[in-house]
């Protein structure tokens, strides 16, 4: 059953060393992801599952101890999944689970088991919610960390340049996650999302399957646009 869920953006920009100069700019944003973790570690879960956006190579379960680098971004540091020695695998982290794996090892993570899910981003919203429910039986206490972005349309200079429906699609996702409504997440619009490039919209989908019946109540702790993209922390327990 689904206790807790902590649910953060996954930009490589949120590690310092591969945000270098600009680093200070998203401050705000590792804190509220630090206390969101928080949150998961209070919920004493008998296991954490870690669960992002990922390419073909990276989807699929990744075992604790798996290993993730950021040396794709100019970085050379490592990270490994949990506090495991090493995992046999040959798949590397996808981006989004390297970024969790970091945040999980800055707060020091020790408070049960972990283990990581890629999730293509073409999902159907129906095999989000039947994958989220698998999730929610692992264990008896089962807490996740969702690792997804909003929207990449916010402004001119975003990746994705500036659409009008960006910024509608990033609030009722907002308003989704900050109020623990699995019907709003599922409501998203899956073709608007890979339009605005919205690389959360999967996962978020997942965390609503895995929270059915679990009466969570949500809070939502960071809410912005730093770069043209939606970044999105909250917390459901």
């Amino acid at each position: 059953m689904l206790v807790a869920a902590a649910v953060c953006p996954c930009p490589p920009l949120l590690v310092p060393e591969v945000a270098a100069g600009a680093a200070p700019e998203l401050d705000a944003l590792r804190d509220a992801c630090s206390d969101a973790l928080g949150v998961l570690a209070a919920a004493r879960p008998d296991l954490l599952i870690v669960t992002g956006p990922a390419d073909h190579a990276g989807r699929g379960p990744h075992p604790e101890g798996a290993t993730g680098t950021f040396r794709g971004f100019g970085v050379d540091l490592d990270v490994r999944l949990g506090r495991g020695h090493g995992a046999v695998t040959d798949r590397p982290l996808p981006p989004s689970l390297t970024v969790g794996a970091w945040l999980l090892a800055r707060a020091q993570w020790a408070a049960a088991p972990v283990e990581g899910l890629g999730v293509g981003e073409p999902l159907e919203t129906t095999r989000c919610a039947s994958t989220g429910r698998d999730l929610a039986a692992r264990a008896e206490r089962v807490a996740l960390l969702v690792m997804g972005d909003g929207s990449a349309c916010r402004s001119l200079k975003a990746p994705g340049y500036l659409d009008d429906r960006a910024e509608a699609f990033d609030a009722a996702a907002a308003s989704a996650l900050g109020t623990a409504d699995p019907g709003a997440l599922i409501a998203l619009d899956a073709s608007l999302a890979h339009a605005l490039k919205a690389a959360g919209r999967a996962p978020w989908q997942v965390l609503a399957g895995a929270a059915e019946g679990a009466g969570l109540g949500g809070q939502l702790l960071y809410e912005d646009a730093p770069y043209g993209v939606g970044y999105l922390v909250a917390t459901w327990s």
